[in-house]
């Protein structure tokens, strides 16, 4: 079995447990080799309300970017007027560019 395949089981046995709503919605992270991308999402409506990707986030290597693309989605979040979300990694470990990502979420004052 692969990578691939070991994270697309993981993340369906975690999506069985968790849902988005239209007070609380889940952000669904992916990280590629190379950026990370967001999107809230609205489970019940099936709705995506806002997406975002880092390919604007400026120099660094992976982690420091995925800490600044954090730091201005958990901005643009709060603007919209959401301040508790359910984070749902995906399937990856909570470790590098996920954690770094959750982590800047938590301090812009997001609740998860």
């Amino acid at each position: 079995m692969k990578n691939k395949d070991s994270r697309k089981i993981r993340h369906r046995r975690l999506r069985a447990k968790i849902s988005g709503t239209k007070e609380r919605p889940r952000l669904s992270v992916f990280r590629s080799l190379k950026h990370i991308e967001a999107q809230l999402i609205d489970d019940e409506a099936k709705r995506t309300l806002f997406g975002k990707k880092d390919l604007k986030v400026g120099k660094g290597n992976k982690t420091e970017r995925a800490l600044s693309f954090g730091e201005s989605f958990a901005k643009e979040i709060l603007a919209k007027g959401y301040k508790k979300i359910i984070f749902d990694r995906g399937g990856y470990k909570y470790h590098g560019r996920i954690k770094s990502f959750a982590e800047a979420l938590r301090k812009e004052g997001l609740e998860f």
